[in-house]
């Protein structure tokens, strides 16, 4: 099994670089040779370019807004909507510019390739601040890591179990 871990985020815009943090933390970690933990910032088309040479699953990091208290961290099973039930102008409009993709649009594209995995997780967290113009994450966000960390492990072995068998 192959499993991608994706690091996203603007460094330059406080928590937005959550996920970029936690992948840093993770690149210097012995994660196994079925995990690759890659660093992709606002790049989301590098991450499709990824997929694009095979992966089970994957799991993305980043910040996410669900409304919660700053900090808290959330493990959220993506729904992906195809290409095909867009309009031809929202279409063009959210894939105008893939180079600096948010994953949501980066998962777009892969599944429209028919590169995106069939596992999909997103560890995210609450961020406090990602107006200011700044490199560091709120004392919160921050705080939050090692949580992240503890749930990541959970996530990933909730990646490599078998998928159910449907009976149909």
């Amino acid at each position: 099994m192959k499993i991608l871990v994706a690091g996203m985020g603007n460094e330059l815009r406080g928590d937005d670089a959550f996920g970029v943090a936690v992948a840093k933390i993770l690149a210097s970690r012995d994660m196994g040779t079925e995990v690759t933990v890659r660093e992709y910032g606002i790049g989301g088309i590098h991450m499709v370019q990824d997929l694009m040479t095979g992966y089970d699953a994957l799991l993305i990091i980043d910040a996410v807004r669900r409304g919660s208290k700053a900090g808290t961290i959330h493990l959220l099973e993506p729904e992906v909507p195809t290409l095909d039930a867009m309009p031809l102008h929202i279409k063009r409009d959210y894939l105008a510019d893939m180079h600096w993709a948010e994953p949501a649009r980066a998962m777009v594209l892969a599944k429209a390739l028919g590169v995106l995995p069939p596992r999909v997780l997103v560890l995210g967290c609450q961020p406090e601040d990602v107006e200011e113009l700044t490199m560091n994450l709120t004392e919160r966000v921050s705080n939050s890591i090692p949580r992240a960390l503890l749930v990541l492990e959970e996530a990933l072995a909730r990646l490599r179990a078998p998928l159910p068998q449907t009976v149909g």
